[in-house]
């Protein structure tokens, strides 16, 4: 038998629902720049409340964790970080769900997403700047060093839409994490 993936576990079935996603974070910087091991998948979801009852059937209990449906609804309709989580009984492989649509790069973002093959499925990647941009969020945040050699791996290996980064990262006064994660690039 394979080991299990995030990708299958997580990405197929809102593949297969018809579900907007797209994949950030760790296995996006991945993608992009240096690999490195992570037991979960982040995915910006844009799930409707009627789409909402549909994941016990993507996901069922005696495979996944999954919150009630009335808790979902409810981080479904923050202003700012709705999030929630899946977990994979038997491997512990997470997907953390984020569903706010007020950040704003997302807009932008949705219409670059990178459609990318994998063996499971295709994949609905999140655009590079919009990787950096949470990543660096994240580290403001945090203070964690590895959203900056995720970065610094991006920078080092993607032509990046640079006015758009400098326009988003002052608008959300990112200077100083920008600064630090460039000090570690190579170019």
């Amino acid at each position: 038998m394979q080991d299990p993936d995030l990708i299958r576990l997580f990405v197929v079935p809102l593949e297969n629902a018809g579900i907007r996603y797209m994949i950030t974070g760790s296995i996006a910087s991945s993608i992009y720049g240096e690999p490195r091991n992570t037991l979960d998948i982040d995915l910006v979801v844009l799930l409707g409340s009627n789409q909402i009852p549909q994941l016990p059937g993507l996901f069922p209990e005696d495979e996944f964790y999954l919150p009630p449906a009335d808790v979902i609804a409810i981080e479904s309709r923050r202003e700012a970080h709705g999030h929630f989580n899946i977990i994979h009984h038997n491997t512990g492989l997470k997907a953390d769900i984020y569903l706010s649509r007020n950040h704003p790069s997302l807009p932008w973002a949705l219409q670059k997403i990178r459609r990318v093959e994998t063996p499971s499925t295709p994949i609905n990647l999140a655009p590079p700047e919009y990787v950096i941009i949470h990543k660096l969020e994240f580290f403001r945040e945090g203070g964690s060093q590895k959203h900056l050699r995720d970065i610094a791996g991006i920078i080092e290996q993607q032509d990046l839409d640079q006015e758009f980064l400098d326009r988003s990262i002052d608008a959300l006064g990112l200077q100083p994490q920008w600064q630090a994660a460039n000090a570690l690039t190579w170019r």
